[in-house]
Order: structure tokens, then C-alpha cells, then sequence
């Protein structure tokens, strides 16, 4: 996998530059697309299994989130140069999956068109990220300094989710998704321009990166559409 990340960026050639540019933006989306079928898995088997994680102690259960998280993201970017970094993320992606099947049995166990609200977030999901690709490919305008911005976006979301615990406004609430689902869009935007631009070589953490922003936009996509559109029985 270092070829990818090393062969050629010792020559001047702009064609060169432009080859590996391209090619590890094709192993990003392949590598992408991949990361799907544990998501799928893990959320299947989550689903099956009636997986809800810390339902009684939701702080407790995202503090335990995200040491998990941390713990993937350091051994993914430890190993990076190595197939053992892929099989890291998919390992990740199929946890990621597992986090993600509490939403989705809800969804199908609440509403009497829960399967059709998430094929409704899959397919904005995917119209989002097929926007904001093509935005990045074809456009002249530089958006990395956004990236910053966007990152105070997320810290603030994760403050006023974490208040929400404890408050239960729904208005906030509300809020926090339709916020989430705006920023990590314009995440999607950043992150493929810089594959496209040379900033990230690496197509392991591209992807890593990417694939976060494709999650949060489903899963929020899918909980905003439970609220307004879901139907109870």
C-alpha cells in the first residue's frame, strides 16, 4: 500500500502527480464501498441480535463510544502503509454498523414505514454524497479553509448533544440533526477535494475520513426523517 503513497511523488512531472492523485481516489471510493458490507453486517446482526447499547446510561454509553473510536482511528493510522490498516477500518466499519443498528431497529420496530424511511435516507444519503463529490471534482474553488470552521461546527454539536442528554428539548434537538446533517456535507465537499488536491495520500485515512462524514449524514438523515415523517401504528 505505500506505492500508493510514496511511488512517483519524487518526480517533478505534473501528469505523474496527477496519475497517483487519481488512483488514490479511485482506491478511496473502492475502499469506501467496501467499508459498507460490515456497516451492513454489523448493523444486521445488531439488529437480530436486539444490540442496544447502554440503553440506560446513554453518557456512560457514548463515553465508552468514543474511547472505542479513539482506539480504532490511532490503530488505523498506525498502520496505514500496511493491509493491516485495512482490515482495521473494516473492522471499525463493521462496529460502526453494530453502534448504528439500535437507530435502525427503532426505526423499523416504531414506525409502520421504518423500512421505507431508511431506503429514504440511504438514497439522500447517496444523492448528498454524489453532489458533494462532483462539487469537489469539478469545481475551481478552494473549500480546505472551511475544514476548521466545520470542525468547531462538530465540537459544538457534540456539546449540545451530550446537554441534550440531560435537557430532552426536542427543538434542540431538532436542531443538532439538521446542523449535523449541513456540516457533515460540507465535510464530504472538503474531504474528497483534498484526495483530489494531493492533501491526503493516504487512501486508508481518506476513506476513514470520508466514510465518518457518509455515517453522520445517514444517521441523522434517518432520525430527522423518523420525526417528521415517521408513521406509528
Amino acid at each position: 500500500m505505500s506505492d500508493l503513497n510514496s511511488f512517483g511523488f519524487e518526480q517533478s512531472g505534473s501528469v505523474t502527480s496527477l496519475q497517483i492523485r487519481n488512483r488514490v481516489l479511485r482506491n478511496t471510493y473502492a475502499l469506501l464501498a467496501l467499508s459498507m458490507v460490515p456497516t451492513v453486517i454489523g448493523a444486521w446482526l445488531g439488529v437480530a441480535m436486539g444490540f442496544v447499547p447502554f440503553a440506560g446510561s446513554p453518557f456512560l454509553g457514548f463515553i465508552v463510544f468514543l474511547a472505542v473510536a479513539i482506539g480504532f482511528f490511532w490503530a488505523i493510522n498506525k498502520n496505514k502503509e500496511t493491509g493491516i490498516g485495512v482490515l482495521l477500518l473494516l473492522g471499525f466499519t463493521f462496529f460502526m454498523g453494530l453502534m448504528l443498528s439500535s437507530l435502525i431497529g427503532f426505526t423499523l420496530s416504531s414506525y409502520s414505514n421504518g423500512a421505507t424511511l431508511i431506503m429514504l435516507a440511504f438514497g439522500g444519503t447517496a444523492l448528498i454524497f454524489a453532489t458533494m463529490a462532483t462539487i469537489a471534482t469539478v469545481s475551481k474553488s478552494d473549500f480546505q479553509g472551511m475544514g476548521k470552521w466545520l470542525m468547531v461546527g462538530v465540537l459544538l454539536l457534540i456539546v449540545a448533544s451530550l446537554a441534550n442528554i440531560w435537557l430532552q428539548l426536542p427543538a434542540l434537538m431538532l436542531t443538532v440533526m439538521i446542523l449535523a446533517i449541513a456540516i457533515f456535507s460540507a465535510f464530504i465537499l472538503v474531504d474528497v477535494q483534498r484526495v483530489i488536491n494531493g492533501g491526503e495520500t493516504n487512501y486508508v485515512m481518506a476513506t476513514l475520513a470520508i466514510y465518518l462524514d457518509v455515517y453522520n449524514v445517514f444517521t441523522n438523515l434517518l432520525a430527522l426523517f423518523g420525526i417528521m415523517g415517521g408513521q406509528r401504528d
